[in-house]
């Protein structure tokens, strides 16, 4: 067990039903504290992940933890597949991707599925890729959910991870620290008014396995050829693997 899979954003109940919960309560304020908290960086970070897969031309994307759609309608746009599926568990969170969907007229290519990430629906191999932006370290089993990422993708198709993680260095490690706890959950608070959700993610963010270490799980989890790059000194990291 991971470290991040034993922290919840509230007390009672199981970890899973408590990230669908919180991500409810905050799914109409997530865009914008997202953009607002990272200075629109992140908008970014998503790009580079995505031109991870673009020689490789994926025809048919699974984006897990999609949230409010903003990478699966990213990669549609820039990798222009004939199916993208954006899946999630909260259906707060979807909803708002749908309405986005349809402004962008996107709507023939993406379609958004409730899933439990652990659980899966689809059959073996089903995907050309599969792609996720800061979502995995929400997973109650780490494992588990790259496992069924590995699963549903063809074998030679491609992971594209995009996901925030703790800078290394010095000062950015000592900068990142005080932004995280000061900064980040008191005006996620104010914003979102959901008391606990920034406490938690700021937490999840510090605890999930990262680098050589991450690397080294997705390669347990069936990929191979899994690489790291670091983004904006290290506040965020980028994850390529194939199966």
């Amino acid at each position: 067990m991971y470290q991040q899979e034993t922290i919840k954003p509230y007390h009672n109940g199981e970890k899973t039903s408590q990230v669908e919960q919180m991500f409810d309560n905050i799914a109409p304020t997530y865009d914008t504290l997202n953009h607002r908290l990272s200075w629109n960086i992140d908008r970014g970070w998503r790009k580079k992940a995505i031109r991870q897969l673009l020689s490789f031309k994926p025809q048919t994307i699974l984006d897990i933890a999609t949230g409010t759609g903003d990478f699966a309608i990213l990669a549609a746009e820039m990798l222009h597949p004939n199916r993208l599926v954006g899946a999630d568990i909260s259906e707060g969170m979807i909803e708002i991707g749908c309405q986005k969907v349809v402004q962008k007229g996107l709507q023939e290519v993406i379609t958004f599925e409730k899933e439990d990430c652990l659980h899966l629906s689809y059959a073996d191999e089903t995907y050309d890729a599969v792609t996720a932006a800061f979502g995995i370290r929400n997973f109650s089993d780490l494992d588990k959910g790259l496992k069924e990422m590995c699963r549903v993708l063809k074998t030679g198709g491609h992971l594209s991870i995009v996901e925030l993680t703790t800078p290394v260095k010095f000062p950015m490690r000592q900068l990142f620290h005080i932004y995280s706890h000061t900064v980040l959950p008191v005006y996620g608070r104010l914003i979102s008014r959901d008391t606990a959700a920034y406490s938690y993610l700021t937490k999840t963010i510090e605890a999930f396995p990262q680098g050589e270490q991450m690397v080294g799980i997705l390669k347990q989890a069936g990929f191979r050829e899994a690489s790291f790059k670091r983004l904006t000194f290290g506040i965020c990291t980028m994850y390529f693997a194939t199966k």
